[in-house]
């Protein structure tokens, strides 16, 4: 697997919300989950719903930077920007 088949994605995550899901809007992603920011609670919890959103296994994706904020930057392995666009432009209205 070559770094072309990597794809680093920013997203924004609105832990402990009332309706989870996912949105695009141009270059920006916005994950809402129902977990609270607490123990890390949120961010497993936006990796597997990104993982199954681009149809990847959560293992494929890495917390790069954010851990502690709510603007993280993720590390998906096994896919394309390319693929990862045309994936998320899916969930678009």
């Amino acid at each position: 697997m070559s770094d072309a088949d990597n794809v680093t994605l920013c997203v924004s995550v609105k832990p402990g919300s009332k309706h989870p899901g996912i949105e695009t809007d141009g270059d920006t992603i916005v994950l809402r989950v129902r977990e609270r920011a607490v123990e890390g609670a949120a961010n497993e919890a936006c990796i597997r719903a990104l993982a199954t959103a681009l149809d990847v296994a959560p293992s494929r994706i890495a917390l790069v930077r954010g851990a502690k904020s709510r603007r993280k930057l993720l590390r998906i392995a096994g896919l394309t920007p390319q693929q990862a666009h045309h994936r998320l432009t899916l969930l678009s209205p």
